[in-house]
């Protein structure tokens, strides 16, 4: 199936340089009109010029996305250019790493600002165009860090998980104007990961290999509320799940019994990936053991 972003107009945060730059060139070259948007103006103007040279269209635009006016005139004038906003590649990020004992709170919410606030700046810009022209492709950039943890991270991941949640229910919110949100959780060796891994581990891990990811997720039959993780040409896709637990009912006991039952609420047998935040509740209220005792009581 080929996909094909002629004539569609894309954002990329970031762009400047490392994954930003990849992903600016990967949709240029499956056609799409692409504004570069970086902090450093040469930065934009370089990869813009790139994409230019390669026969595309490109718009290089600096600004940081916790500007909020800046972020707003920045999309008005990619519809002024040209007439629509159709992908959105939230991909702006720093690093502020320390230990959280030894981490300055202002550090912390810097990262917070720019990850979180910043996605959420220019996904606010641009979702009144999307919602007015019926079609839209946001991808919010997660990482593992915020889904699985990682030392001296607690800030980043903090902000990258938060925008998974960001990511589900703006997906549901969006279903109906044709917008659909994704995740996208890269492993690749960039400005950012430098001196954080060794050389060995970083080897194999190009920018350009998590690109095709992002095309896929800004092409017109791309899927909603999926977190793709990609890293050295590989691509898996992470879940969040509900056990089937347990049901311990209004027991004076009922914190006893939570620790003696671990193993079975742990148990990922017969797991779901819920539809909604109602899916937990449904499930809580209706729970499969509740029935059963209920039953028992019933024939004594």
């Amino acid at each position: 199936m080929s996909i094909d972003l002629t004539r569609r107009v894309a954002i990329v945060t970031g762009a400047g340089g490392g994954l930003g730059r990849s992903h600016a060139l990967a949709l240029a070259r499956y056609g799409a009109r692409v504004v570069v948007n970086d902090m450093s103006q040469a930065g934009a103007e370089s990869v813009a010029c790139e994409i230019e040279a390669s026969g595309g269209e490109a718009l290089a635009w600096t600004c940081s996305v916790t500007d909020r006016d800046a972020v707003e005139a920045m999309v008005a004038g990619a519809v002024a250019r040209w007439g629509s906003i159709d992908i959105l590649v939230n991909n702006a990020g720093i690093l502020r790493d320390r230990t959280f004992a030894k981490m300055d709170l202002d550090d912390f919410a810097t990262v917070i600002d720019v990850h979180l606030m910043g996605s959420v700046n220019v996904t606010k810009a641009a979702w009144p165009h999307m919602r007015e022209q019926g079609y839209g492709r946001i991808i919010f950039t997660t990482s593992s860090s915020g889904l699985y943890g990682n030392f001296g991270q607690s800030n980043y991941s903090a902000a990258k998980m938060a925008l998974v949640g960001l990511m589900q229910t703006l997906a549901l919110e969006g279903e109906k104007s044709g917008i659909r949100v994704n995740c996208l959780a890269p492993s690749a060796s960039t400005q950012m990961t430098a001196g954080l891994y060794s050389e060995e581990d970083l080897r194999g891990l190009s920018s350009d290999l998590v690109s095709p990811g992002v095309v896929a997720l800004a092409a017109e039959g791309a899927p909603t509320r999926v977190v793709l993780l990609a890293g050295a040409g590989a691509f898996e896709q992470a879940h969040v799940t509900m056990t089937r637990g347990v049901y311990v009912g209004d027991s004076p006991d009922a914190a006893e019994q939570i620790q003696m039952q671990w193993l079975r609420i742990s148990d990922r047998v017969d797991e779901v990936v819920p539809a909604s935040g109602a899916a937990q509740y449904n499930h809580e209220v209706q729970h499969p053991d509740r029935r059963v005792l209920e039953l028992q009581a019933v024939n004594g």
